[in-house]
């Protein structure tokens, strides 16, 4: 298999901040996760994941991450998953397309490994 049919290892979209935080917890909490929730998924990041991104779904399916922001705060956005690129150029054209006026958001990677686990714990909440 030639590289230019392998399937990309990560991927790039779209996250419009709701509210900016001090710490990933507060900012999943921002979010409407429980405390203990918010804790048990930062705590999990540390050991089986290489990107700063925390993905979690909401009830009701709408997906959420956390980033950090280059000023070392925490973004609370909603993430537009299904906007999923391969280049961040890509992801970055569809955010412009996506925020309204006043309103800011970044373009976020996750490894595809990671978006598969934050499909799985979505089906789990089913």
């Amino acid at each position: 298999m030639n590289s230019s049919t392998k399937p990309p290892d990560h991927g790039y979209f779209p996250a419009i901040v709701c509210v900016e935080c001090d710490s990933p917890i507060d900012a999943l909490v921002a979010l409407c996760i429980p405390r203990h929730e918010a804790t048990d998924l930062v705590a999990a990041s540390w050991v089986g994941s290489e990107s700063p991104c925390l993905v979690a779904v909401l009830d009701g399916g709408r997906p959420v991450v956390v980033l950090p922001t280059p000023e070392g705060r925490w973004a609370a956005c909603n993430a537009f998953l299904n906007d999923l690129c391969a280049t961040h150029q890509e992801a970055d054209r569809r955010l412009a397309r996506l925020l309204k006026r006043h309103r800011h958001g970044y373009v976020a990677c996750l490894r595809q490994a990671d978006l598969l686990a934050a499909d799985a714990r979505s089906e789990s909440l089913d």
